[in-house]
């Protein structure tokens, strides 16, 4: 069996997650559930980045241990994603001895090399992004993320010969254009390298709260170097064998469009040194805005997902994000957007065309689905949506895989107007018409259910099991291309009908 190593970026636990933070997160695991339909081994890593001065800085403002804070914060991270429906495999912690062995042993391969020395470092640090940033890179003096003045700080540190690797990196990214999307990020990134690339701090003397050196325990890990570890470290680097042999180098790094420096330069570049394998690929995606803004503490405009969620299902959320924000750019969130979405996809169009199926099919055959023929015509679009579904989750635009799946909603739906199956069940003549109509239906959800199952599993899973579908949906796989899923006929009466998305009214 193929594998698929899928990863997002860990997040600091200074703060919870937010509207923006939870669709990396919900982008990556629909991501990971269509490989497992697709009959892929797949792995899913997320995790939490607790080395941090800000992370520090936090546990000290509650008067707790940075490592009591960083436990009471893991568990609530993983409330949040246990209740967004986020099925990762594994959870990994820059805290926990695993990822403690594997950076110190990235580390000591890096020195091994030559690419580490000591020097000293100056330059303006900025404490939200707990990274420096050239003169060049600010925005009139400020951090282009923070919007605040950087720090200017003076240390005596660890440096990694960075600059040596920009003609590999160049060569690599050539050989291998699909090494970054979208092709934006691939663009930015070569501007980058050709600009020249400068040796960058790898230590820090005057911060305790991270991972010693393995060759100068006065000196900690700086927390981006530690971060990005975490990839290999998570499928048990640096252990040759079990889950680091099976599934690095990762298939996908999912990250923020913010941080495509780290995982597209200087990531790379430390695992060149170290020789090892680079990833296969990384999705620097944009940002989720709220009324056009980025999504900000400090502008009192952060969505909390839980509190969509918990009204509306956490499906509702998932659905929204991945088919209203491409993976290539950014994407709006406004309490408008999200309703009239809802409404017009969920309540209206797949939610209705379940709701009156199954209603008809208790009405009018008992809650049995008869062994008919399909309607000529329908087999067609459901396997051309299959393929263009297909297609589009392999290139990771799912808001393309969800308009796919949307062809078979509006054309089950402009069928039950055509057919007008009230009138049908009048005449008992056209009862073998009724038949094909309500199996037609039937069909038409079942592969609809399949199709969404990675967007909204819970619904889909309530659609599926509603069908008295076998085996369980998450066992399920997509058909081969150019066949159809058996038929969902069945001698038992299916589930009884219930609004899967009840209507919002503003």
């Amino acid at each position: 069996m193929a594998k698929f190593y899928i990863t997002t970026a860990i997040d600091y636990v200074n703060s919870l997650p937010h509207l923006g933070t939870a669709y990396e997160k919900i982008a990556a695991d629909t991501i990971a559930r269509y490989k497992r339909m697709a009959g892929f081994d797949t792995h899913f890593l997320m995790g939490n980045d607790e080395h941090s001065i800000n992370v520090e800085k936090a546990a000290r403002e509650r008067g707790m241990d940075p490592q009591a804070y960083c436990d009471e914060m893991a568990v609530a991270f993983q409330t949040v994603w246990k209740r967004l429906d986020i099925s990762y495999d594994d959870f990994i912690r820059t805290t926990e001895p695993r990822h403690v062995r594997g950076v110190q042993a990235l580390f000591r391969a890096i020195v091994d090399a030559g690419d580490v020395y000591k020097g000293r470092y100056e330059g303006h640090y900025c404490v939200g992004c707990e990274r420096f940033y050239p003169e060049k890179d600010l925005v009139d003096g400020k951090c282009p993320v923070h919007e605040t003045v950087p720090q200017w700080v003076s240390e005596e540190n660890y440096f990694f010969r960075l600059s040596a690797y920009g003609p590999r990196l160049l060569e690599h990214i050539r050989k291998d254009p699909g090494f970054i999307i979208p092709e934006t990020r691939r663009n930015e990134i070569v501007n980058v390298i050709e600009s020249g690339l400068e040796d960058i701090s790898v230590s820090r003397s005057s911060i305790s709260w991270g991972i010693p050196l393995p060759n100068d325990p006065k000196q900690t890990v700086y927390v981006w170097f530690d971060a990005l570890i975490n990839y290999i470290t998570g499928v048990g680097y640096p252990e040759p064998n079990g889950d680091y042999k099976k599934y690095w180098p990762a298939d996908l790094h999912v990250i923020g469009k913010d941080i495509t420096r780290f995982h597209c330069v200087i990531w790379p570049a430390m695992l060149m040194s170290a020789k090892l394998p680079l990833p296969r690929k990384i999705l620097g995606h944009g940002w989720v805005q709220f009324e056009g803004q980025k999504l900000s503490k400090s502008l009192g405009n952060i969505v909390n997902p839980l509190e969509i969620a918990d009204r509306w299902g956490a499906d509702a959320i998932r659905f929204f994000l991945l088919r209203e924000v491409p993976l290539s750019r950014d994407g709006d969130f406004t309490w408008e957007l999200f309703i009239d979405r809802y409404n017009a996809d969920l309540a209206n169009d797949w939610g209705n065309l379940f709701t009156r199926t199954v209603s008809m099919i208790h009405r009018y055959r008992e809650g049995r689905v008869a062994k008919a023929a399909p309607i000529a015509g329908m087999d067609g679009v459901i396997q051309g949506a299959l393929r263009d579904y297909a297609a589009a989750m392999e290139s990771y635009e799912i808001d393309k895989g969800i308009e796919a799946a949307w062809t078979i909603v509006r054309r089950a739906n402009r069928l039950v107007e055509e057919k007008a199956p009230w009138n049908l069940a009048k005449d008992p003549a056209r009862a073998g018409e009724l038949d094909a109509l309500l199996a037609t239906l039937a069909v038409a959800l079942q592969h609809l259910a399949l199709l969404l199952y990675p967007v909204m599993p819970m619904k889909a899973r309530e659609v599926w099991e509603t069908l008295r579908l076998t085996p369980a949906i998450e066992k399920a796989r997509l058909p081969a291309a150019g066949a159809l899923l058996p038929s969902p006929a069945s001698p038992e009466p299916i589930g009884q009908s219930k609004p899967l998305f009840p209507r919002i009214e503003r």
